[in-house]
């Protein structure tokens, strides 16, 4: 034990703390709404097309999340458009600007001059180089979505459950959608550097598939959501240091280990209590 509080004195392994704190809230709030609302497949498809980004960000010399970032909104809200206004099938939207920002990524990559040695971090994640600026980011994104989802949970639950009742109460349904697909991109974004590009759809659905085992209800899916990620993000931040592997690989990994071991629970629960109920019966 000793030697997991002495890891605390380094910098690098505290911006690693703070970004599985940081993470965990992040991607437990938004990854709850995703999956309710059942639209993983549009956050993967904004995920992969951020690469298109991180590609321009590297050839024009600007932050590649920056680039990441803006390149995530625009492809967000054009899925949103495709699918509403231009009468697009949702899967062929997403297929649309998934491909068009990894090969804009690609080609990007390809012209700029000299090697991208950063690069692997953000298809894999390297959660032990999250700087100091990416945290402070990361915390005022929690703090964002906490406020938003707060202020607005009851209209966000109508729009996730039930968009057509959320219509004729007269909710700005269209505003509200096109909010939080913004938001779910740049909670993609902030989390790319933890567990890269490849695997952030896992953080985003594993908490709360997690989580739903145990509840069913929104707040607490959120909050279990949130407790779930940080152990399995920091639990697979620890694995990695000292088995020294990736860790946006070890932190997946324990997720869908902590995922198997709560099943068990949940399973051992259910049984228990069928046995109380027929022992209660006779």
């Amino acid at each position: 034990m000793s030697t997991i509080i002495d890891l605390f004195r380094y910098d690098f392994f505290m911006n690693a703390f703070w970004a599985s704190l940081f993470a965990a809230i992040t991607c437990g709030i938004v990854g709850t709404y995703i999956v309710s609302r059942r639209i993983v497949f549009i956050s993967g498809g904004i995920t992969h097309a951020s690469f298109g980004g991180i590609g321009i960000g590297y050839f024009i010399g600007m932050n590649p999340l920056l680039g990441a970032a803006i390149f995530s909104i625009l492809s967000g809200l054009g899925i949103q458009y495709f699918t509403r206004k231009g009468r697009l099938r949702e899967d062929s939207s997403i297929a649309i600007w998934w491909s068009l920002g990894m090969a804009i990524g690609i080609i990007f990559i390809y012209l700029s001059p000299g090697y991208a040695p950063n690069l692997m971090s953000y298809l894999f994640g390297s959660i032990l180089t999250v700087s100091t600026t990416e945290i402070w980011i990361m915390a005022a994104l929690s703090l964002v979505l906490i406020a938003f989802f707060t202020l607005m949970y009851r209209a966000i639950l109508y729009v996730a459950f039930n968009e057509e009742f959320a219509r004729t109460t007269g909710l700005p349904v269209n505003l509200i959608n096109y909010l939080l697909i913004s938001l779910i991109a740049v909670t993609i974004v902030m989390n790319i550097r933890v567990v890269g590009i490849i695997l952030i759809m896992s953080l985003l659905t594993l908490p709360q598939a997690t989580a739903n085992l145990f509840t069913h209800d929104f707040r607490k899916m959120m909050l279990y959501a949130i407790g779930f990620a940080f152990l399995g993000s920091f639990t697979g931040l620890l694995f990695s240091f000292y088995a020294d592997i990736p860790s946006g690989a070890s932190i997946i990994f324990t997720l869908v280990l902590l995922f198997g071991i709560m099943k068990a629970v949940s399973l051992l629960q259910k049984r228990k209590k069928r046995i109380d109920a027929q022992t209660n019966a006779a």
